[in-house]
C-alpha cells in the first residue's frame, strides 16, 4: 500500500483531506441534483453520480484554475485511492452478505453458461484487438501482460454497479435481474481470479504470497463466524448489536484486505467470500446489513461512481489515436457481451427480449478494470505503461456505463408489461418452481402462527420458497405531528427519530422469534418493516408485494382469540386494511385466522399438524388447492382434501332452429360449467400427484344446501388444527345457499365466515385464500364495499 505510506509521511495532511471532503460533499450534492432531473426519464442513480464527477472533474469545472487548485492537491490521488479502497472493501463484503446462495445453487448451470459465453467471446475479441492496441499505443514492455489487461477490460463487468442499477430499477427480484446479478458476480470474480492466477505463477515468491492470502481469508472467515455467534448469544433481547462489536468485525476484514493488497494481490474476492461465509441469521447480520446497506447505497457507491467520473478527462479524447482505441474497445465490449449473451440465452431457451437486457446490464463497468491495470503496473515496483493508458481505461469504463445504463432503463420502461410480474397466483405455478410469498404481522403474538405457516409452505427442498415477513407498525398521531415539527419547535429532550424507534418491544420479540426459527429450521426469512398510518398501510403492503414480486400475501385477521376461546376485535383499522389489500393487491391474498394454542402450530416431530382443505369449486378454491401442493410435501403435516359435491348437475341448454327445417342443436356452456370442468381437471391432476402416492388423504361429502354443509363442518370441526378454503368465486352454488344470510365478515367468504363464527365455536385456525383478479375483471367483492374509518 504505497499510497498509505505516502499519506503517513506527508507534511501536510489537512489540505488534501479537506480537499477530499469538499469533493465528496460536492459530488453528493451535484449527483442528487442530476438524479432529480434524470429520474423522470428513467435514468438510474449511477449515471447521475458519474455525471456529477464529470462536471466537477477536469473535463468541466476543474478547467478553471481557482477550482482546480482547490479540488486537485498534490496528495489527492493518494487520499482518493485510500478512500476508494476502504469503500471497495465495504461494498464487496456487503454484496457477499446479500448474495442469494440458494438461487445461485439452483441455477448454477444457467449462470455458468451465461458467464462462460460472455467471458469466452469477449476474451477472444480482446485478444484479437490487443495486437492493434499495443501498436497504436506503442507499448514496448510486458506486451503479454498488457494483452491480458485488454482481454480483462473487454470481458469484465462491475457487480456493484449491476447490483445498484438493477435495484434502482426494481428489477432485482425479476428472473432476468437475478440472473444478471449472479452472472456479473461470476464474471467479475473470474476476471479477478484470472489476473491473480497470472500474478501467482509469475514467480515462486508470488505463489507463496497467494497461499498466504488464501489461508488468511479462511482464518478471517472462521473468526467472523465465531464472533457473529458470540455476539448473537451475548446480546439477547436486542434488535441490533452495538457499533463497537460491528466495527471489530469490519476491522478484521479491512486488515485482511490491507495484507492482501500489500502482498500484491487484489482483495475483492476475499472480501466477497468472507461476506458469503458470514452467518445469515441473527442480530449481527441484521446490524451489518442495516448499517452497511444504508451507507453503501447513499454514500459509498455514489462517491465511488462520482470519483470515477471525476477522473474522466475529455482532453485525452482530442487525440485521434486515443479516440480509435476507446471506440474500438467499447464496441468490442458491447459486441462481445451481446453475442455471448444471445448465444447463451439461445442455448438456455431464454427469450430474446430478456437476452438483450442481460447483455447491456453485463456491459456495466466500474472498478475491476482499474484495479487490474494498477495491480499489473505495480506488481514488480515499476510502471509498465504511461499515465495516458490509465486515463484511457477510465474513459472506457465511464462511457460504457453511461451508454449501458440508459439503454437498460429505456428497454425496461418500453417493455414494462413484458417484464412485469406475471406469477401473481399459484394455480399454474409448478410446485417445483420457486414460490415467493409475503406474511404480514402487526404484533408479536402474530409471529408464532406466521412462522408456522412459513415452515409449512417451505415443506421440501424440491419446492424452493423465498419467504418475506413485514412488520406493519401504526404511525400514531403524536408521531405524525412530531415529523411535521421544525427542529426549534421540538420540546426539550425530544429529537427526530427514524422508523427504528417505532414498534416498541414487538420489534425485539419478533426478531428474537425469527432468529430462533431460522437457527432451528435453516429457513432464511427476509424481514422488513413498514411504518404508516392505517389508511395508507394497504398501499405499503401492495407496493411491497409488487416490488418483491410475490405470488401471495398472507394477512392477519382483525380478531384474536381470548382465553375463553371467543374472538375479540384487534387494532382499529386492521379489517379495513385487509379489505383494501384484497381489493388492490397485485397477487393472491390469504387471511389467516389464528386460534392460538388450540389452532395451528409450528409443525414438528412432536407436534404433527392435521390440516384440511375444503374444496367447493371455483378459482379461489383452486388457488387454495394449489397452495396445498406446497403443504402436502411437509413431513410433519397430515393433509386431507375434502371435496363437497352436489347431487344435482346443471343440464346443457338446447337451442333449436325456429323454422324446424334444419334442426340444429347448439350447446351453450355457462361459465359455471366451465369452472366445474376446470375444477375436475385440476383436482384430478392433484390426486394423481399426491393422493395416489399416499401423501394426501382424499374424501368426498355430498350436500344439497347450506344447512347440510354447516352440519358437515360441525362434524369435522374438531378433527383438524387448520382449515384452508377459498374465499368465494363459486357462483350460486346450492352447497352454500343461505350461508351468507348471517355473514359477518364478507372478506372471509361464506364458508370462511361460518368457520370463524361463534356458532361453530371451532378451535382450529382458518386460512381463507382469494385468487388474484385483474382490475378489469368484475368479481363478487364489489358487492361488499370497503368500510370507511367511521364505520
Amino acid at each position: 500500500m504505497d499510497q498509505a505510506k505516502r499519506l503517513l509521511c506527508t507534511h501536510d495532511l489537512w489540505n488534501p483531506f479537506n480537499t477530499t471532503f469538499v469533493q465528496t460533499c460536492g459530488m453528493l450534492l451535484v449527483s442528487q441534483i442530476f438524479h432529480v432531473i434524470l429520474k423522470p426519464f428513467g435514468q438510474p442513480g449511477p449515471v447521475a453520480q458519474i455525471l456529477a464527477g464529470l462536471v466537477l472533474g477536469p473535463s468541466l469545472l476543474c478547467k478553471i484554475d481557482r477550482i482546480r487548485q482547490i479540488f486537485i492537491q498534490p496528495a489527492f490521488e493518494d487520499y482518493s485511492f485510500l478512500l476508494l479502497f476502504v469503500f471497495r472493501i465495504l461494498f464487496m463484503f456487503t454484496i457477499g452478505l446479500e448474495a442469494d446462495l440458494p438461487y445461485i445453487c439452483r441455477n448454477f448451470q444457467r449462470i455458468g453458461v451465461i458467464a462462460a459465453w460472455n467471458v469466452a467471446v469477449c476474451a477472444a475479441f480482446g485478444a484479437a484487438a490487443s495486437f492493434f492496441v499495443i501498436n497504436v499505443l506503442k507499448v514496448t514492455a510486458h506486451r503479454l501482460a498488457f494483452a491480458n489487461v485488454i482481454m480483462i477490460i473487454v470481458a469484465s463487468v462491475a457487480s456493484p454497479v449491476v447490483v445498484r442499477l438493477v435495484a434502482e430499477l426494481k428489477f432485482d427480484t425479476a428472473e432476468p435481474g437475478r440472473l444478471a446479478i449472479s452472472a456479473a458476480l461470476f464474471m467479475e470474480l473470474f476476471c479477478i481470479t484470472w489476473y491473480s492466477t497470472y500474478l501467482a505463477f509469475s514467480s515462486g515468491k508470488m505463489f507463496g504470497f497467494a497461499l498466504v492470502c488464501i489461508v488468511g481469508t479462511g482464518i478471517v472467515a472462521y473468526a467472523n463466524r465465531y464472533l457473529a455467534n458470540w455476539c448473537n448469544k451475548r446480546r439477547r433481547h436486542m434488535k441490533f448489536v452495538p457499533s463497537t462489536e460491528m466495527s471489530g468485525i469490519l476491522l478484521l476484514v479491512i486488515l485482511l484486505s490491507f495484507m492482501i493488497e500489500k502482498l500484491g494481490f487484489n482483495s475483492m474476492i476475499s472480501c466477497f467470500l468472507v461476506g458469503v461465509a458470514f452467518p445469515k441469521e441473527g442480530k449481527t447480520t441484521r446490524t451489518l446489513l442495516h448499517r452497511l446497506t444504508y451507507a453503501v447505497n447513499n454514500f459509498i457507491l455514489p462517491i465511488y461512481f462520482g470519483f470515477n467520473g471525476f477522473r474522466f478527462d475529455v482532453n485525452y479524447l482530442i487525440n485521434v489515436r486515443n479516440c480509435i482505441v476507446v471506440a474500438l474497445l467499447i464496441l468490442l465490449s458491447m459486441g462481445g457481451k451481446i453475442i455471448g449473451t444471445l448465444c447463451a440465452c439461445h442455448y438456455l431457451n431464454i427469450p430474446r427480449n430478456e437476452a438483450v437486457v442481460l447483455a447491456f446490464i453485463l456491459n456495466l463497468k466500474g472498478h475491476g478494470e482499474l484495479l487490474v491495470i494498477e495491480a499489473f503496473s505495480r506488481s514488480d515496483g515499476q510502471t509498465w505503461w504511461d499515465d495516458n493508458t490509465h486515463k484511457l481505461v477510465i474513459i472506457i469504463v465511464v462511457i460504457n456505463t453511461l451508454i449501458a445504463g440508459p439503454v437498460v432503463s429505456f428497454i425496461l420502461k418500453r417493455d414494462r408489461k413484458y417484464f412485469a410480474h406475471k406469477l401473481t397466483f399459484l394455480e399454474f405455478l409448478d410446485p417445483e418452481n420457486e414460490l415467493r410469498f409475503l406474511a404480514c404481522v402487526y404484533e408479536s403474538r402474530h409471529i408464532t402462527s406466521k412462522l408456522g405457516l412459513i415452515a409449512t409452505m417451505t415443506g421440501s427442498q424440491r419446492s424452493p420458497t423465498v419467504p418475506y415477513l413485514v412488520h406493519l407498525v401504526e404511525l400514531q398521531k403524536r408521531h405524525r405531528r412530531k415529523k411535521k415539527l421544525m427542529y426549534h419547535e421540538l420540546q426539550d429532550g425530544d429529537q427526530f427519530s427514524d422508523d427504528d424507534e417505532y414498534g416498541g418491544n414487538d420489534i425485539i420479540e419478533i426478531n428474537d422469534a425469527v432468529d430462533a426459527f431460522t437457527t432451528d429450521s435453516k429457513i432464511l426469512v427476509h424481514q422488513s418493516k413498514a411504518v404508516s398510518w392505517f389508511p395508507k398501510v394497504y398501499e405499503d403492503v401492495c407496493s411491497t408485494a409488487e416490488d418483491l414480486r410475490v405470488s401471495i400475501v398472507f394477512l392477519t385477521f382483525h380478531k384474536h382469540q381470548r382465553l375463553d376461546g371467543k374472538l375479540e376485535n384487534d387494532k382499529d383499522g386492521v379489517r379495513i386494511v385487509n379489505q383494501k389489500v384484497m381489493r388492490h393487491a397485485p397477487c393472491s391474498v390469504g387471511i389467516f385466522v389464528d386460534r392460538g394454542l388450540t389452532g395451528f402450530q409450528l409443525p414438528s416431530p412432536e407436534l404433527v399438524q392435521n390440516v384440511a382443505m375444503l374444496f367447493f369449486g371455483g378459482p379461489d378454491d383452486r388457488e387454495a388447492l394449489a397452495c396445498c401442493k406446497r403443504i402436502a410435501v411437509h413431513p410433519y403435516v397430515n393433509l386431507t382434501i375434502i371435496r363437497f359435491q352436489s347431487e344435482g348437475q346443471p343440464k346443457n341448454q338446447q337451442v333449436h332452429d325456429r323454422n324446424g327445417e334444419e334442426e340444429e342443436q347448439h350447446i351453450s356452456i355457462s361459465s359455471h360449467e366451465v369452472d366445474m370442468a376446470i375444477d375436475n381437471v385440476f383436482m384430478e391432476d392433484f390426486c394423481n400427484r399426491y393422493v395416489t402416492s399416499g401423501k394426501v388423504k382424499y374424501m368426498e361429502k355430498k350436500t344439497e344446501s347450506g344447512e347440510e354443509t354447516v352440519e358437515i363442518l360441525k362434524e369435522i370441526g374438531e378433527m383438524y388444527s387448520l382449515f384452508i378454503v377459498g374465499k368465494g368465486g363459486r357462483g350460486n352454488s346450492p352447497m352454500t345457499t343461505g350461508m351468507s344470510d348471517w355473514e359477518e365478515c364478507p372478506e372471509l367468504g361464506a364458508v370462511g365466515d361460518i368457520l370463524a363464527s361463534a356458532e361453530l365455536n371451532l378451535g382450529a385456525s382458518i386460512l381463507v385464500i382469494q385468487q388474484h383478479r385483474n382490475a378489469t375483471e368484475g368479481h363478487e367483492d364489489n358487492e361488499h364495499p370497503v368500510l370507511d374509518d367511521d364505520d
